[in-house]
């Protein structure tokens, strides 16, 4: 008799905690990214527009709030993706209102202010909505999601109040928002009754998201060689950052990811474990440095005599440093982070000093200054991994 085929999956079906088994980045969530990859490559854009330190402040906290959106997707869909009909609309509702995050970002400390807000607090109450429905339906996962409801409520609150008021205090409601937010997975690791994550997807799921910001940088060199239409002058510091984004992108997947990863497996599923936390907040400088270097990668190249030394040296430091605090953090010591990565700030910073001072050195110098100090740190982090200094994951 032949075999009866497999019947689909129901159509809905209630959340339960996947903390275990094998899983990867679903189809779904690939789609779902998308979405953010418009708003950071508006937001980049708009720092582009205002090099200023008014215009760099602007891009960090949007920035946050856009890392912080996706972060908190992330984590629900981590402990209870279902892939149901219930679940994809919501998923899909939340990119909808993502998307109009990313037409609403290059003005959002201005004239769309209030339709950034709304997109937010769209995302917010979707997410809100997902959590209740895990409540009802994941016993023994409660006490945990008792404090995420807790959290995401008071920065929906917060962030509906902001649309009242106008100028700083709109701003001041945001940030409050954010934060209060931002302590729910903190004080869910203590208690939560310790419902941990699922350490194999999440750091493939935070992988893709620095892949994403990557993205960005390759963007902004295929851009600045079309806008300079091939000009011999722009390609030697084109090629120059092409080697310094390898360099970050090899810092990243087989170094300091890699060695997050490692302990994240080993010991992220442990009750009250902080290395899921450590990964996590440390992926935030990390990845607006890699935005940030975007920016200032295309300023050298298009604009060679009027550059931000700023955004090339400070957002390959920024990078550094969430480098560095992932690996500090998942170890639980800062000595792990010694050397490697943490001796190459001080370099980068001197670097920064002496472009800034110097009114802008030659784009293949700058550019080659940086660069140097990337493949240098990621030569360094090798012979740390070959010395069995620095533990990594299987790459």
């Amino acid at each position: 008799m032949a075999d009866e085929p497999e019947r689909p999956a129901p159509l809905v079906r209630p959340p339960e905690l996947r903390v275990e088994g094998e899983r990867s980045a679903s189809r779904l969530e690939l789609f779902f990214d998308l979405a953010y990859l418009l708003v950071v490559a508006e937001l980049a854009t708009a720092l582009a527009e205002d090099l200023t330190w008014a215009g760099a402040a602007a891009f960090a906290g949007l920035f946050t709030v856009t890392w912080w959106s996706w972060v908190t997707t992330t984590l629900y869909a981590n402990r209870f993706d279902t892939n149901d009909v219930i679940y994809r609309l919501a998923k899909l509702g939340t990119a909808a209102a993502v998307v109009g995050m990313a037409a609403s970002a290059r003005d959002a400390v201005g004239g769309k202010a209030v339709t950034f807000a709304l997109c937010y607090l769209g995302t917010r109450l979707l997410l809100l909505a997902l959590y209740a429905r895990a409540y009802r339906h994941v016993a023994d996962a409660r006490a945990t999601i008792r404090i995420y409801l807790a959290g995401v409520g008071a920065g929906a609150a917060l962030w509906a109040a902001s649309i009242a008021v106008e100028g700083p205090a709109r701003y001041a409601l945001w940030a409050a928002g954010i934060v209060a937010e931002a302590v729910a997975p903190i004080l869910a690791t203590r208690f939560g009754g310790g419902v941990p994550l699922h350490v194999e997807h999440l750091p493939e799921r935070f992988g893709l998201f620095v892949m994403l910001v990557l993205g960005e940088s390759i963007m902004s060199l295929a851009a600045g060689i079309h806008e300079t239409d091939w000009h011999a002058e722009a390609l030697w510091p084109a090629a120059i950052a092409f080697l310094a984004i390898a360099a970050t992108w090899w810092n990243y997947f087989d170094l300091g990811g890699a060695a997050g990863k490692r302990r994240l497996e080993s010991d992220g599923d442990e009750q009250e474990s902080w290395v899921p936390d450590a990964y996590i907040y440390g992926h935030l400088p990390l990845t607006l440095g890699l935005a940030v270097f975007a920016v200032g990668v295309e300023e050298y190249i298009v604009h060679p005599g009027d550059g931000a030394p700023w955004a090339l040296h400070g957002g390959m430091g920024l990078f550094l440093a969430g480098t560095a605090a992932v690996v500090a953090g998942t170890n639980g010591h800062w000595r792990a982070a010694w050397p490697w990565p943490a001796a190459a700030l001080p370099v980068v910073a001197a670097v920064g000093v002496i472009d800034g001072a110097a009114g802008v050195l030659p784009p293949p110098i700058a550019l080659g200054l940086t660069g140097a100090v990337v493949v240098a740190t990621v030569l360094a982090g090798i012979r740390q991994q070959r010395r069995g200094r620095l533990q990594t994951a299987e790459t």
